[in-house]
Formats: structure tokens, C-alpha cells, sequence
């Protein structure tokens, strides 16, 4: 008999787990790849350092800024606003995601709107929002909650109306209530896929964040890198976006976190 040729089995599989060392070896590679890219187009002075820092320079004023304490205000300013403007989104938000995707009347009602508004930028709306609510504190926030409210109720919907109809049903014949059923089958059976929504719509606060810090305002980590902007200081604006990329990270992990603690079945 002729002996049978077993196929290897390919390394990238569909679908197919690969460990944690290996994820993170290969996540930590893509990281040196980028860094290993901005060195050779920075040393060789491939770019000009004026629009390109060398990477040794950046982390020196990195640790720089950090040692100072008007940096540390910047980066609490920052983080209130982001925390403030998603917080609102998610009080309103929530709500009345859920309620467009039990009911087919919230659908027609919520849904049409919210996706008309939300193809609508942002930053269209600063010009409204000043007249609203002037220049102070609440109009970054109110920039951040318009950024993140509408594509938070439609996704609370998607996640309301992926929970099983078995298990409503299952209720129902168990004698439960309209009311009892949301209150006691279809929450909790949303909550895993609803923390996976809250930790993008939290990304999407961040990415507001230079754009809310536009609006007359004389500290935050937008309006740091805005001032290094003006005078060129091409290094001040890597470090800011590399302190908001890091604290996004953090938060992603804080929910990543969560959601392993609290659904670890998901």
C-alpha cells in the first residue's frame, strides 16, 4: 500500500485559536514593524525631521512632558471630558437603544432619525452646540455625546434584537409579564454583547477628543497638540497622540477586563 500523504494543516485557520503567547508575540512584532518603519524613514532622514521626529526624540519628550505638572492637568481635563461626554451617551443612549430594539414601534419611531443624524459630522454641529451651550466645559461634552449617541442607540438596538426569541418565549410560558421579561431574560442576555458596543463607542470618544478641544479652550491633550502645531514642534504632537493612543489602550483593556469578569461564559 502506498503510503498516505497527510496534508499539513495551514497555520492561519479560520476561525482557529492560537494561543495567548502566540497572539502576543505577533502583536508585539506588528509593534516593531511600525517602530522599525519610522526609524528607517527618520535616521535615514528619508523625511524631513521637521515632519517626521526621530523615535529617540519623542521619547525623550515623552518622559519630558510627563514630568511636568501642567501636562498631568492636560491629561485629566482630557479624560473628564471623554468620561463626562460617554457617560452621557450611555444614560440617554441606552435606554432608548433598548426600547427601539424590543419594539417594533421604537424601531419606527427611534431608528430613522438616528440613522439621518448620524451620517452627519460632528464637528457640523460645534457652531450649534456654542450657541447652545457657550464655550464652557459642557460644550466639549456635548461634542463627545452628539459623537457617540447615535451610533450608541443603534447598536443597543442590534444587541437588543440578537437575544433569542427562544428564551422570551421560554418566559412567556413560564408566566412571565411583558415587563419581567425584559427586566429578567432579555437584559442580561444583551449585557455581554452591550459591553463590546460600550468599548467601541468608547474608542469613538477619543477620536472626538481633538475635536472637541477645538472649541475655545486653553488646556486638554487637543489643545496641547494644537499649540505644539503652531510652532512646528513635531515631537510635542507625537507625544500627545501617543498619550491619548495609550490612554484609549487602557480603557479597552478596563473593559476588555470586565467583560471577561462579569461574562465569562461570552
Amino acid at each position: 500500500m502506498k503510503p498516505v500523504n497527510r496534508r499539513k494543516p495551514y497555520r492561519m485557520q479560520i476561525f482557529k485559536e492560537i494561543g495567548a503567547k502566540p497572539f502576543a508575540l505577533t502583536a508585539g512584532a506588528s509593534f516593531l514593524a511600525l517602530l522599525l518603519i519610522w526609524s528607517v524613514l527618520s535616521y535615514m532622514k528619508l523625511v524631513n525631521p521637521v515632519f517626521l521626529p526621530e523615535p529617540h526624540q519623542v521619547l525623550m519628550e515623552l518622559f519630558r512632558q510627563l514630568g511636568t505638572e501642567a501636562y498631568w492637568h492636560h491629561i485629566g481635563i482630557s479624560v473628564f471630558r471623554v468620561s463626562a461626554g460617554f457617560l452621557l451617551a450611555c444614560i440617554v443612549g441606552i435606554p432608548i437603544g433598548l426600547f427601539a430594539g424590543t419594539f417594533k414601534y421604537g424601531e419606527a419611531v427611534v431608528e430613522p432619525p438616528m440613522e439621518f443624524i448620524r451620517y452627519m459630522p460632528a464637528v457640523a454641529f460645534i457652531p450649534l452646540i456654542m450657541v447652545w451651550a457657550g464655550i464652557g466645559e459642557w460644550a466639549k461634552i456635548l461634542l463627545i455625546f452628539i459623537g457617540c449617541f447615535f451610533q450608541l442607540v443603534l447598536m443597543v438596538a442590534d444587541n437588543t434584537r440578537r437575544v433569542s426569541h427562544d428564551l422570551l418565549q421560554a418566559s412567556f410560558t413560564l408566566g412571565a409579564s411583558r415587563w419581567k421579561a425584559i427586566e429578567t431574560v432579555l437584559i442580561p442576555a444583551m449585557q455581554p454583547q452591550l459591553m463590546h458596543t460600550l468599548r467601541l463607542i468608547l474608542g469613538w470618544a477619543w477620536t472626538y477628543l481633538v475635536v472637541a478641544e477645538l472649541v475655545a479652550v486653553n488646556s486638554g491633550l487637543g489643545y496641547a497638540i494644537m499649540k505644539a502645531q503652531r510652532f512646528l514642534n513635531t515631537d510635542q504632537i507625537f507625544v500627545g497622540i501617543i498619550v491619548i493612543g495609550l490612554l484609549g489602550l487602557i480603557s479597552d483593556r478596563i473593559f476588555a477586563f470586565m467583560n471577561k469578569r462579569f461574562f465569562p461564559w461570552a
